[in-house]
């Protein structure tokens, strides 16, 4: 008899093959080119079964990119004092990238370049979350460095985030302009590491 425990480990360790197996996917033929039933066949499970877990291939990747965001502030929260926001929060992306390979694999692939570039879908909580994350996490780093908080540091905070996320929808826009054999994560690294040495200057 199969226990609750083991059942909610098997539905972990089989969502978790779904995006894995998309993301190897994705990169190898692009997200246009890879069908639900080509990550349902590749794990060794029915299309039904993918639908269990995921409403669509673009749930897919929402799910995990928005997984992504609290981490994102939690990682800038962290960061040394003396550190600028803008150096915090690209180091943060940076060691996010170390750690959760996966799901800034998934943010680089072909359905968040869409969402990224379609004004109408970017207007939508998919960045606005992740923005106002970051504006949070910006306004305690300014606080506890000195900033007398109020209107005027809610609005650096606020200006602050939303100017970092723009540095990371200009980063993946411009690495879905490379050339295929370019589109790497080394490359989407570099790429974030120019957009927001810009944002210093």
């Amino acid at each position: 008899m199969v226990t609750a425990g083991r059942r909610e480990l098997h539905k972990k360790a089989t969502r978790q093959a779904l995006q894995e197996a998309a993301t190897r996917m994705f990169e190898e033929r692009g997200y246009a080119e890879t069908t639900v039933r080509d990550i349902a066949e590749a794990v060794g499970v029915t299309e039904r079964t993918f639908f269990r877990y995921f409403h669509s291939k673009e749930d897919l990747i929402l799910g995990e990119v928005l997984d992504l965001f609290p981490e994102v502030a939690r990682l800038v929260r962290a960061r040394p004092a003396q550190e600028e926001p803008y150096t915090a929060v690209r180091n943060a992306l940076l060691d996010l990238a170390a750690t959760r390979s996966t799901g800034v694999a998934l943010l680089f692939s072909g359905l968040p370049s869409r969402v990224f570039s379609d004004p109408a879908r970017s207007a939508q909580p998919v960045l606005l979350e992740l923005e106002d994350g970051l504006m949070d996490a910006l306004r305690d780093r300014l606080t506890e460095a000195g900033h007398e908080d109020g209107p005027a540091l809610a609005l650096r905070a606020s200006v602050l985030a939303r100017a970092s996320v723009a540095a990371l929808r200009a980063t993946v826009l411009t690495f879905h302009a490379l050339p295929e054999e370019g589109r790497t994560l080394e490359a989407a690294r570099g790429l974030a590491g120019q957009a927001f040495d810009i944002l210093r200057e």
